[in-house]
C-alpha cells in the first residue's frame, strides 16, 4: 500500500523552479525534433543547413503533453505510484519523446541516442525523417501502448490497461479534437465497468487547447457550466486546471493531481476494506492551456500561439526566410538550454533527480511492454470428451458450433480468472457463448433493478464485458492484451466493419513490433470471433448480410493476420485452442451460431486443422486405388454453409453421374490458398497442384465474396476459367436459408449445374440432370414464398453415404 495522499499541496519555490526547468527542457527537445538536423545545443548561430529540409511533426499539443508528464513524475516519486501514460492527441510524439529521452529510457534501448550532444543530434534528426520514426507515439516509443495515429481510442485503451491491474493508474491525455469522435464519446462510459476492488484506475485529462487542424474544437467553445455538466453526466467528478501562466499552472496542476490521486486511493481503499464494489464518481481533469503554448505568439503578423496555426509546424521556409530562421533560434533559446544541459549536452544532475527510477519510469514500466508480464493461459484439454462432438459418421448430426466453443471458453475462464476476459456487444448469449455465464457473469457497476436478477447475468465481479460499442470493447481488449493478458472479442459478422479501422491500427502495431522493435516482448493475439454469419441472416435481411471483413484482413501483413473457417464444432475447438495459445497475431475465426452438420471426429479435426486444407476422402470418389486415377472435377469449399451445400451437390453428382470422379477439398485456413512466397501458411506450387491438379476444373464454394478467392489463389491458378468461385454477391433480404443460398448461387443445385457446364465428358449426357436442377430451384423458391420455410428434406438433409 502507498502512503496516504495529501489533501492539498503547495510547491516550494525550489520545486516550482525545477519542475518548470524540466518542462522547458522537454519543450526545447520537442522544438529541436521538429526543426533541427544539426547544431542541437545551438553552440553556433543557427544556419539554414542546421534545419531539416522537410519539416514534419506537430507542435500544438506537445507542450501540454510534457507538462502533465513532468507533474506525473513528481507524484510517482512522492508516492511510489505504478503509472502509465497514454497520449491521445494524434501527432503528439514530441511531447512524449522528450521526457522519455530525459529520463534515460530512450538511451537505454537505443544506445546510439546517448544523453549528450552527439546523442541529442541523432535524437533530433531521426524524428519524422525518412527511414526513422514518425510523428505519432508509435511502438518504437518506450512506454507507449497507444499510438494515437487514428483518433478516438485513447480512453478505451486506458481502461483496458487497468482491468485486473489493481495497483495501476492509467493517465490518458485526451485531445479536444479527438473528443469529437464517436469512439471517444462512447468510451467515457468505461467508468461503469471498473471494479475498484480488483481493477486499477483511469485518470482522464481532457486537454482543451482550443483547436483542431484548422477549426475550433467543440468542447473548447461551450461554457464552463455546460462542460462540467457533460462530465458529471458521464459519471465523473471533473477538476479544472486553466490558464496560460506557466508558474501558476504548475501550482494548479500539482494541487489538482494530488487531489485526484488521493480521491482514487480513497475509493479503492474503501472498496477493498469493505469488500463492497460500488460504482464511484471517479475524478477527471479538464486541462485548458493555449495551443502551441510557449511557442511563437505571432508569425508574419498572424496569431500562432493559442490558435490553430500552431497545430503543426508554426513557421516554415527556414531555408529561404532569414527572419523565420532567426525567430526559431530565439524561440529555442527562450527555454535557456544553457541552464538545462551541461557543456556535453547532458541534463544537469539536479533536474535528472526529478525523473523516477528504474521500472517506475512511465517509459520503462513493464505494463507498457506487456509481453514481459504475459504468462501462458492454463488451458483445459479441448479434446476432453466433455467438449467434443462424438462423430460416428460424417454429416449425420447437427450441433450449434459456437455453443461447443462456449463450453470450452467457460473452462478457460474458470482456470484464468485474473488474466482472461471475453468482450462482445450484448451478444454473448446470442452467439451461443452463454455457457461462460456459469463461471462468470457480465460486468456491471451501474444501478440494478429487481428484474435484473431474472436472467440478467449481471455482477460487479463479472468477467464478460458487454457494451453496445464495438469500438470501446475492442479498445479495452487491445490494451488488455498489450499489458500482458488474454481475451476474445466476438460480434456479428456484418457489423465487424464498425471496427475495420481499429483492426487496421492494431495489425500495423503488431507488424512494427514483430519486425522493427525487438525489445517488445510478444503479446497474446487479438482473437476475433465473427458469428451470426451472412448465410444465417435470412431473418434479419440485407442489412445483416456482409461477409467482407475478411477481405480487409487479407490486405494486412502476412506476418500478423490469420483467418480460419472451421466447418464444424470439433474443428472450431481445435482452432480456438490454437488461437488462444498464439502470440502477436490477429486471428479471425468465422463460425456460425446455428445448428450445422458435423463431419469430423476430434482426431480427424485436429489433423485437418493442423494442415489447414485437405481432401475429405469419405466425400470423394476419385481414389480407386490406382495411381492413374485423376479427378474429373474438384469440389472445394470454405465455410460451414458452403461446405454443406458442396457436400449436397457432391452427393447428387455421385448418385446421378456415378462415372464422374469427384475430389472434395475443404479449407479451414484461408491463407492456404496463397502461394508460400506471399504467406507463411500458403501452399507451394507443388502442393497446390497435387491437391487441385494442374488442369481440372475447380468449383469453389466460399463463405464470403467470391473475388477474394481469385485474389488469394491467382499465383496458383492463372486460368480464370478453371477456377470457378461461388460466394455472396449482395443478393438477399428476408429469405429462407436455402433461398438465400440460391439467390447467390452457392446452393447444391447451382453447383451441380456448374459441374455439368465445366466437365466436358458430361456434356449433353447430363442435360436431363441439368433440367432437373433448374426445376428444383424453381420448386424450392416457390415453396419458400408460399410456406415461409424451406422444404423439410432440405432442412433435415444429411450426408447419404
Amino acid at each position: 500500500m502507498i502512503q496516504s495522499i495529501e489533501k492539498s499541496v503547495t510547491l516550494s519555490t525550489e520545486e516550482l523552479k525545477k519542475i518548470d526547468a524540466y518542462w522547458r527542457a522537454c519543450n526545447y527537445l520537442a522544438v529541436g525534433m521538429i526543426y533541427l538536423q544539426d547544431n542541437p545545443l545551438l553552440k553556433e548561430t543557427l544556419k539554414p543547413e542546421h534545419v531539416k529540409n522537410r519539416l514534419l511533426g506537430h507542435w500544438g499539443s506537445s507542450p501540454g503533453l510534457s507538462f502533465v508528464y513532468v507533474h506525473l513524475n513528481r507524484l510517482i516519486n512522492k508516492y511510489d505510484l505504478n503509472m502509465v501514460y497514454l497520449a491521445g492527441p494524434g501527432h503528439g510524439a514530441p511531447g512524449i519523446l522528450a521526457p522519455v529521452y530525459l529520463e534515460g529510457t530512450y538511451s537505454e534501448i537505443y544506445t546510439d541516442k546517448t544523453q549528450d550532444e552527439a546523442g541529442m543530434h541523432k535524437f533530433f534528426k531521426q524524428f519524422s525523417f525518412p527511414g526513422h520514426i514518425g510523428s505519432h507515439v508509435t511502438p518504437e516509443t518506450p512506454g507507449s501502448i497507444h499510438e494515437g495515429g487514428e483518433l478516438g481510442y485513447s480512453v478505451s485503451h486506458a481502461y483496458g490497461a487497468v482491468l485486473d491491474n489493481p495497483d495501476l493508474i492509467s493517465v490518458v491525455m485526451v485531445g479536444d479534437g479527438e473528443s469529437e469522435t464517436g469512439p471517444l464519446a462512447t468510451a467515457w462510459h468505461s467508468n461503469k465497468f471498473i471494479n475498484p476492488i480488483r481493477d486499477g484506475a483511469v485518470l482522464p485529462i481532457l486537454h482543451l487547447n482550443g483547436y483542431k487542424i484548422a477549426n475550433p474544437t467543440i468542447l473548447s467553445r461551450i461554457s464552463h457550466e455546460e462542460l462540467k455538466a457533460l462530465f458529471v453526466g458521464y459519471g465523473y467528478e471533473p477538476y479544472f486546471v486553466e490558464g496560460d501562466d506557466p508558474m501558476i499552472m504548475h501550482q494548479k496542476m500539482a494541487e489538482v493531481l494530488e487531489e485526484c490521486v488521493g480521491k482514487i486511493r480513497l475509493i479503492q481503499e474503501e472498496a477493498r476494506r469493505t469488500g463492497v464494489p460500488k460504482r464511484p464518481r471517479w475524478p477527471m481533469i479538464v486541462f485548458r492551456s493555449p495551443k502551441g503554448w510557449t511557442g511563437p505568439k505571432t508569425v508574419d503578423g498572424r496569431k500562432v500561439e493559442g490558435f490553430w496555426r500552431s497545430h503543426q509546424v508554426p513557421m516554415g521556409s527556414m531555408h529561404s526566410n532569414p527572419e523565420h530562421l532567426q525567430m526559431l533560434e530565439q524561440w529555442m533559446k527562450s527555454y535557456k538550454p544553457e541552464e538545462l544541459f551541461d557543456e556535453n549536452g547532458t541534463l544537469i544532475p539536479e533536474l535528472q533527480e526529478l525523473a523516477p527510477k528504474g521500472d517506475r519510469r512511465m517509459s520503462a514500466n513493464p505494463v507498457a511492454n506487456g509481453g514481459l508480464l504475459r504468462k501462458d493461459l492454463n488451458l483445459p484439454d479441448f479434446k476432453d470428451p466433455k467438449y467434443v462432438i462424438d462423430v460416428i459418421e460424417p454429416g449425420k448430426i447437427e450441433v450449434e458450433n459456437t455453443k461447443v466453443m462456449g463450453n470450452f471458453l467457460r473452462d478457460v475462464m474458470a482456470k484464468n480468472m485474473t488474466t482472461f476476459r471475453v468482450f462482445g456487444p450484448d451478444e454473448t448469449a446470442s452467439n451461443r457463448l452463454n455457457p461462460i455465464y456459469e463461471v462468470s457473469k457480465k460486468v456491471w457497476m451501474a444501478d440494478y433493478l429487481p428484474e435484473d436478477e431474472d436472467g440478467g447475468e449481471l455482477s460487479p465481479d463479472g468477467r464478460v464485458m458487454e457494451m453496445l460499442s464495438e469500438h470501446t470493447l475492442q479498445g479495452w481488449l487491445e490494451t488488455y492484451l498489450l499489458t500482458g493478458r488474454h481475451g476474445l472479442f466476438h460480434t456479428y459478422e456484418a457489423f465487424a466493419h464498425v471496427v475495420d479501422s481499429m483492426f487496421n491500427q492494431h495489425a500495423k502495431w503488431l507488424d512494427i513490433c514483430k519486425n522493427k522493435v525487438p525489445w517488445r516482448a510478444p503479446v497474446s493475439s487479438l482473437n476475433i470471433l465473427l458469428s451470426s454469419t451472412v448465410w444465417r441472416q435470412d431473418h434479419n435481411g440485407f442489412s445483416h448480410q456482409d461477409p467482407g471483413y475478411v477481405d480487409l484482413v487479407t490486405n494486412k501483413s502476412a506476418d500478423v493476420v490469420r483467418v480460419y473457417f472451421p466447418p464444424d464444432a470439433n474443428c472450431l475447438l481445435s482452432v480456438t485452442d490454437h488461437c488462444l495459445r498464439s502470440k502477436d497475431y490477429v486471428n479471425v475465426i468465422i463460425a456460425d451460431k446455428q445448428k450445422h452438420l458435423q463431419y469430423l471426429n476430434i482426431e480427424e479435426a485436429v489433423k485437418h486443422c493442423t494442415k489447414g486444407i485437405g481432401i475429405w476422402e469419405w466425400a470423394s470418389n476419385d481414389d480407386q486405388g490406382t495411381s492413374a486415377d485423376e479427378p474429373d472435377v474438384i469440389m472445394a469449399c470454405c465455410g460451414d454453409v458452403p461446405t454443406m451445400e458442396s457436400l449436397a451437390a457432391t452427393a447428387i453428382l455421385r448418385k446421378e453421374c456415378p462415372e464422374l470422379k469427384v475430389r472434395f477439398i475443404n479449407v479451414v485456413d484461408l491463407f492456404k490458398l496463397q502461394d508460400d512466397s506471399e504467406h507463411p501458411h500458403g501452399l507451394s506450387k507443388i502442393d497446390f497442384a497435387t491437391l487441385f491438379t494442374e488442369d481440372k476444373p475447380i468449383i469453389f464454394n466460399f463463405h464470403g465474396y467470391p473475388w477474394l478467392i481469385h485474389k488469394l489463389a491467382y499465383r496458383h491458378v492463372r486460368e480464370s476459367d478453371r477456377l470457378h468461385v461461388r460466394g455472396y454477391k449482395e443478393q438477399g433480404n428476408i429469405n429462407t436459408p436455402l433461398e438465400l443460398a440460391i439467390q447467390n448461387q452457392i446452393d447444391r443445385f447451382n453447383l451441380v449445374i456448374d459441374v455439368i457446364d465445366r466437365v466436358p465428358k458430361l456434356g449433353s449426357r447430363a442435360a436431363y440432370l441439368k433440367e432437373r436442377m433448374k426445376n428444383e430451384i424453381i420448386d424450392h423458391l416457390n415453396y419458400a414464398h408460399t410456406h415461409g420455410i424451406d422444404k423439410p428434406e432440405m432442412t433435415n438433409w444429411k450426408w447419404p453415404y
